[in-house]
């Protein structure tokens, strides 16, 4: 996509003049701070265009308020469980408010990893060898009997993640078989299920996917370099801790073959309007992918703004279109 795209954007400021729209941000997950920056930034960027928005958070004044005033529209923007579990889509069902983003069975799938990994490997998508490990079992049967089974199934190195969670929060690469069980306390601090990856070395990419209206598109890649070499949360949100390049550097053919699967990927898993799709691409071109977030960040470090302003699209004239889009789902 590029700039004639963002004068192709089906939506005018005239539209997007009409329309009261909720942004919600905070809540009360780990990731509250970001879903707050981003919640700011959403919020600028459709008064930009015209529209009529207010932030508003997750809390007990929510619902009286969708209620006495209901909104055309609400954008999402919490991060962690409370934007990204399906039930706060599952609330504004239930109080027939439109919301940007996929349906709440569609987020409830995204949201587990294991389970979205499930559906994508049936598809036939790429991903990673895995096992998911509840704390219950892993204290049962015995931590040093479990993790050597790990390390025997799936080799070394290892990723460690939370199976339902974001921001890298809980995150750990294991290299050799004696950290593994501080990765995985690690882990189990942020959530009761460890997913435990093949690692897989190559190129950290994200594919932001849209649909203003005309279908499913994948915005330029993203290429992620972690000074670390591990895009945890430091990674993510401290200035100077990572470099990124839009788009990717990547071949003609790997790049295109990047955006199929992440197409396939958004399309598996039963999303709509918006999506992320985190990927590795390795030595041979091969994309793998690693997850699907459905509440992407908006923050100014965040891909989706990034990938974009490289498709040549304007950020503000994005998200008001699909406002307009959500609005019409009354």
């Amino acid at each position: 996509m590029g700039a004639t795209a963002a004068e192709e954007t089906p939506v005018s400021g005239h539209a997007a003049e009409d329309l009261h729209v909720v942004v919600l941000a905070g809540g009360l997950s780990y990731e509250r701070d970001v879903s707050l920056r981003s919640g700011r930034r959403v919020l600028d960027a459709l008064r930009s265009v015209g529209v009529d928005a207010e932030l508003r958070d997750a809390d007990v004044a929510l619902l009286p308020a969708l209620t006495a005033d209901p909104p055309d529209a609400v954008v999402i923007a919490l991060h962690g469980a409370t934007g990204e579990d399906g039930s706060l889509r599952g609330v504004l069902d239930l109080c027939g408010v439109p919301y940007v983003g996929c349906d709440a069975r569609a987020s409830r799938l995204a949201w587990d990893k294991p389970s979205a990994k499930a559906v994508l490997r049936e598809a036939g998508i790429a991903t990673p060898d895995w096992v998911a490990l509840p704390h219950d079992r892993f204290s049962e049967l015995g931590a040093v009997a479990v993790l050597d089974r790990i390390v025997d199934r799936l080799g070394l190195p290892l990723m460690v993640k939370p199976a339902q969670g974001g921001s890298g929060l809980g995150a750990a690469v294991v290299r050799d078989a004696a950290s593994l069980p501080a990765a995985m306390v690690g882990c189990f601090a942020y959530d009761p299920t460890a997913l435990v990856e093949r690692y897989v070395p190559g190129m950290d990419v994200a594919v932001s996917v849209i649909d203003l209206g005309d279908g499913p598109q994948a915005l330029p890649p993203v290429e992620i370099v972690p000074r670390n070499g591990v895009y945890d949360y430091a990674a993510r949100y401290t200035a100077g801790r990572t470099t990124w390049h839009t788009p990717a550097r990547l071949e003609p053919a790997v790049a295109e073959a990047v955006a199929q699967v992440a197409l396939a990927a958004h399309t598996a898993l039963g999303l709509r309007d918006l999506s992320r799709v985190d990927l590795i691409v390795d030595s041979t071109g091969q994309p793998h992918v690693l997850e699907v977030n459905v509440s992407p960040g908006m923050t100014e470090t965040s891909l989706l703004p990034l990938a974009i302003q490289a498709a040549g699209l304007d950020f503000g004239r994005v998200l008001g279109a699909l406002v307009t889009r959500a609005a019409t789902r009354r």
